[in-house]
């Protein structure tokens, strides 16, 4: 029961809330309506219509005048000097004719012989033999104490000549009297001399091999000092 109570007491307030809500909702909206009426009906009122006339759009610019013609001045054309006659000989001046020479007289010529061969090459040297040489006069070998003394006393003089047989080695191995003075004494004495001192280079072959040769003396004068 007292639950019920509660329920209508809530039900009752709730219903007079409801309806003042509804009043202060009608009032205000009420106001507001009357005010923007009001509001709208003064501006009406203050403003006033009219009509902008557009201005009219400017006259298109005229083009400027042409300029004035500038009256053409005509040049007078130059005077041409004609040109000068020239007098000319119209007869050619004689052409003075040369004489012909009469053409080259053409010698016939006798064909050309052919070239003659060449010469056949020399044939080689033979091959050539050096004889024996003496290394220096062999004269100059013989002095006053080469005198044999049995020819000094018996007064013997002479010239003598000689082969000599030359060795290998340059050294006399033959001599043979050639030429004779006269005196046996004189003519040993000659060969004594030269086989002991005479010294020679001896000869070669054409392979450039000593071999033996042989050698003619000059003449070898004995003379006794003093006569």
């Amino acid at each position: 029961m007292a639950y019920a109570s509660k329920r209508e007491m809530s039900s009752n307030k709730t219903g007079p809330l409801i309806v003042v809500a509804l009043l202060h909702i009608v009032l205000g909206y009420a106001l507001v309506s009357g005010l923007a009426i009001r509001v709208v009906e003064s501006v009406r009122e203050d403003i006033s219509t009219f009509d902008v006339e557009e201005e009219p759009p400017p006259p298109p610019e005229e083009p400027p005048p042409p300029p004035p013609e500038q009256p053409q001045t005509q040049v007078p054309p130059p005077v041409v000097a004609p040109p000068p006659i020239v007098r000319t000989n119209t007869t050619p001046p004689p052409i003075a004719s040369q004489p012909t020479a009469p053409p080259p007289s053409v010698t016939p010529t006798a064909p050309t012989a052919p070239p003659a061969p060449p010469a056949p090459p020399p044939p080689p040297p033979p091959p050539r033999i050096e004889p024996a040489a003496p290394r220096g006069d062999v004269r100059t070998l013989f002095s006053d104490s080469d005198y044999p003394r049995r020819a000094l006393r018996n007064g013997e003089e002479g010239t003598a000549r000689a082969r000599l047989t030359i060795g290998t080695n340059g050294r006399v191995s033959g001599c043979t009297i050639t030429q004779s003075t006269g005196s046996s004494q004189l003519d040993r004495a000659t060969c004594d001399v030269l086989e002991r001192r005479a010294r020679f280079q001896a000869a070669t072959d054409s392979t450039g091999a000593t071999v033996q040769g042989t050698y003619d003396t000059p003449p070898i004068t004995w003379r006794i000092q003093g006569r």
